[in-house]
């Protein structure tokens, strides 16, 4: 007894007499070739199956592919052709796949890192050439200066990825911008939704992109604008620092402490040496600028207000020159 599936794959030539192709696979019943756990097709003997293929043209006839040569070339265009896929293509498969499995391999003690990794991977953007962005570059940029200690990182997001890449693979790219959306949420902070389908650069960034740690309040508006952020947009971003070592209230805990720690200046503190290390000095500056401290104060106040502006730059941020899949 033989049962036929039908793989649910077409593909669509870019002509004036465009035709589907359709592929059937044929074996005995008793061998597995369709997952659903991951809505694949899986030959697991080439010996005990055919291919029918058919087009949707009436005058067409079918074809029998059962050559073990044949059958895993015809697999192997299949493969490609599923690769080639627009911004948000596969993502209701893939997307909870990635979750998970970067839920499994991320604590809340190395979120801060994770969240790390998405701006120093896109904050290389610059708006007025279009160069870097979010690009998966980081992976060649790990021995400069800025990126200390983001080996261990990218890493543990490593492990992920693998696993994921036994699935379908995917970019980098991709999964930083979806660590780093978990690393909030798993902190406390809000769900941030990240669309799929980043291409990964196979080389480095320029140097020299990322804003200093020792920029004052004007230098780092600048630098933001460069990169299309507004001041808002900066002092969202910036608190992210609300995770992870800086000081700034419980380093697991994604929430406004940044903001309200921020206004209290500890770092200006005389009698404990631990309060005057709160911080770096980028973000010091932004309680010492008008246009910046005006949004401090509003996020100190308001946690909610807070998490809706970072959400915001955050996908911003995340597709900030990305070269996307494309049919």
């Amino acid at each position: 007894m033989t049962t036929t599936t039908t793989a649910s794959l077409f593909s669509r030539c870019h002509s004036s007499s465009s035709l589907n192709f359709k592929c059937e696979l044929e074996s005995p019943a008793k061998t597995q070739l369709f997952s659903h756990a991951t809505r694949k097709h899986v030959v697991r003997s080439l010996k005990a199956c055919r291919i029918r293929c058919s087009s949707s043209d009436p005058s067409s006839r079918h074809v029998f592919v059962s050559s073990r040569r044949q059958m895993a070339v015809l697999l192997s265009t299949v493969q490609l052709l599923s690769h080639w896929l627009p911004p948000d293509g596969k993502a209701a498969d893939m997307y909870p796949l990635m979750k998970d499995e970067i839920r499994r391999v991320v604590t809340k003690g190395k979120a801060a890192g994770v969240l790390r990794l998405v701006f120093h991977d896109a904050g290389t953007f610059e708006l007025d050439d279009n160069t870097g962005g979010i690009n998966g570059s980081i992976v060649y940029e790990l021995e400069r200066p800025e990126n200390a200690g983001l080996k261990r990182s990218l890493k543990v997001l490593e492990k992920a990825k693998i696993k994921v890449d036994e699935i379908q693979p995917v970019s980098w790219a991709d999964m930083i911008a979806v660590g780093g959306s978990e690393a909030v949420s798993m902190c406390g902070g809000p769900t941030i939704p990240v669309v799929l389908g980043r291409l990964d650069s196979m080389q480095p960034d320029p140097e020299d992109k990322l804003p200093p740690e020792s920029l004052n309040a004007s230098g780092l508006k600048e630098c933001f604008q460069r990169k299309g952020f507004s001041t808002q947009e900066l002092v969202a971003l910036s608190g992210a620092h609300t995770i992870g070592s800086k000081g700034f209230g419980d380093p697991f805990t994604f929430d406004n402490a940044y903001y309200k720690i921020l206004l209290k200046k500890p770092w200006s503190s005389t009698t404990s040496k631990m309060t005057s290390m709160v911080g770096l000095p980028s973000d010091h500056a932004l309680v010492e600028d008008d246009e910046c401290l005006r949004w401090v104060k509003e996020y100190a106040e308001d946690q909610d207000k807070f998490f809706r502006d970072f959400t915001n730059a955050y996908i911003k941020l995340v597709n900030s020159g990305a070269k996307w899949k494309t049919l």
